[in-house]
């Protein structure tokens, strides 16, 4: 079970990274829109962090308010990104807000223990 665990979880980080960086990439173009690498990015953060909450482990599992913090900020992100992915550009704030979250997910699942 610790194999598939760890594929969970670079795939998981493979998700974190197209989000972050197709973010990223579109605010240093200066063309703010949503791409599909942010659309992939978020598809595959919440697939593997379903898959991550599992209880994969012996007794060593995540307290259950991290896990509904992070699939809150998870579904806030998804959604985010998926009712504006067709628009031609997107709001500055509703932009920020995306990689900011993005970011505090990150946060949550490193320093909370």
């Amino acid at each position: 079970m610790e194999a598939l665990r760890l594929i969970l979880l670079y795939v998981h980080l493979i998700g974190f990274a197209l989000l972050l960086g197709g973010g990223i990439a579109q605010y240093v173009s200066g063309r703010l829109r949503i791409n599909a690498a942010m659309l992939w990015g978020a598809v595959i953060q919440i697939l593997t962090g379903l898959g991550l909450s599992a209880p994969l482990r012996d007794g060593d599992e995540p307290a259950p308010a991290k896990l509904v913090t992070k699939l809150v900020l998870a579904l806030l992100i998804f959604v985010m990104v998926f009712f504006s992915r067709k628009r031609e550009s997107v709001n500055r704030g509703h932009f920020l807000a995306i990689i900011g979250l993005t970011l505090l997910n990150a946060a949550v699942a490193v320093f909370w223990r």
